[in-house]
């Protein structure tokens, strides 16, 4: 027995557990596999596809004890099974929706997910900084040539230009997508339902855990929605305005371990 047995931690990856030097610091480390020693399930629920994630677990030799919440909550993966336990897909129409968006948008980017693949529409600074960061291969193509279906889009521009973006997608498509920011530049879109909440709270449910000992931690709006099922919502100093603002529970810089916070304020609190 363990003082964390039927604890489940989730943080968010990039910015939260990933610092801005790109590496998870060693006392980040040491608290996670303390708390996993001690009895708790810690794993991460990030915007990063399988493909983009995966290089991470050898190179930051990450402990990871429950199921991967991936590509903004449109798909659950185990990797101790090395399967997806879940998984959704844009709806058939998105493509053509997609090009309608383009013309109404023209410097609109954006990349197109499907299945292990990545395509790239429109490249700007945005996206070849995104993609030099998650360092995978992807195909510049047009829409039309993208195969389908889309486990889910990232759209590139500034934040005026998105939230403009966005207004017409959620006016015209709203019942079909989740589109949520994931930071000042990236627009991200995924099925209904999808989002990194309902899978959070998905994975408790088939660990029969209670919401209760639920604990999650993220810097950004699309961190919101798993927040919104924590026990304590926590929070780097480094977050999004939009989280501060909702009132999540504010620890250290994300360069200064505070996902080690984090696990320090739960070790007291049981």
């Amino acid at each position: 027995m363990g003082k964390f047995d039927g604890v489940l931690f989730f943080s968010d990856y990039d910015d939260t557990l990933y610092n801005s030097s790109c590496t998870v610091s060693p006392e980040n480390r040491a608290a996670i596999r303390y708390f996993i020693q001690n009895g708790g399930r810690f794993s991460v629920a990030t915007g990063r596809a399988h493909r983009t994630f995966t290089p991470q677990i050898q190179k930051e030799r990450l402990e990871l004890n429950a199921p991967v919440v991936l590509s903004n909550g449109a798909a659950i993966y185990d990797y101790a099974a090395d399967r997806y336990l879940a998984r959704t897909h844009l709806c058939p129409d998105t493509p053509a929706r997609i090009q309608q968006l383009c013309a109404a948008f023209p410097d609109l980017a954006f990349e197109a997910y499907h299945g292990e693949d990545l395509y790239v529409h429109n490249p700007n600074v945005v996206t070849m900084r995104h993609l030099e960061r998650v360092n995978v291969p992807y195909l510049s193509c047009p829409i039309d040539q993208m195969p389908t279906p889309w486990n889910k889009l990232i759209m590139e521009q500034d934040e005026p230009y998105l939230v403009q973006v966005r207004a017409y997608i959620l006016e015209r498509w709203g019942a079909d997508y989740e589109a949520i920011f994931s930071n000042r530049y990236l627009l991200e879109l995924t099925d209904k339902g999808s989002d990194k909440g309902q899978m959070v709270a998905r994975v408790a449910r088939l660990l029969g855990i209670s919401q209760e000992k639920v604990y999650c931690m993220g810097d950004n709006q699309n961190d919101l929605p798993m927040l919104a099922q924590s026990a304590i919502p926590f929070a780097p100093a480094n977050c999004a305005p939009q989280v501060r603002a909702w009132g999540a529970h504010l620890l250290g810089h994300c360069d200064d371990h505070a996902v080690a916070q984090a696990i320090a304020l739960l070790d007291c609190l049981y």
